[in-house]
């Protein structure tokens, strides 16, 4: 065989002059789509309705509360009430606007919370905190 036979064609043995832009591609498009799933997170906006400062008003008179022991039995203020009693206590605050503090035993049944918890909502209650939902020690 001669050596001529043996050649290898110029095309196949010149290096690649050019620079291999695909991974840079790849990596821009990545980048593209990473933006257009977190501008719409960052500019979506939550409207908040936040108290406006005014002037001062009268002393706010202290909250009434309302509890429930671990065997459903309702407190007005210390004081043992009926489901049929409660009505009538709530009916006053809903006018005065006065906050009613609520206070459920641990050990109490959901559903007996959710019976009284729907009555303070149908007297019309708009002011309403739960205390004592701090951590249980352990």
């Amino acid at each position: 065989m001669s050596s001529a036979s043996r050649a290898v064609p110029l095309n196949a043995a010149a290096p690649i002059g050019e620079m291999n832009t695909t991974p840079l591609i790849d990596v821009l498009l990545v980048l593209l789509v990473m933006m257009i799933i977190t501008i719409p997170i960052q500019s979506h906006q939550v409207p908040v309705d936040l108290p406006q400062g005014g002037p001062a008003s009268a002393p706010v008179d202290k909250p009434h509360k309302l509890s429930i022991d671990a065997r459903g039995v309702l407190f007005w203020d210390g004081a043992p009430v009926t489901d049929t009693q409660l009505p009538g206590l709530l009916a006053p605050l809903a006018d005065a606007g006065t906050t009613l503090h609520m206070q459920t035993d641990p050990e109490t049944r959901y559903d007996r919370f959710d019976q009284v918890l729907a009555i303070v909502k149908k007297q019309g209650i708009t002011q309403l905190g739960f205390v004592g939902n701090q951590p249980f020690p352990d």
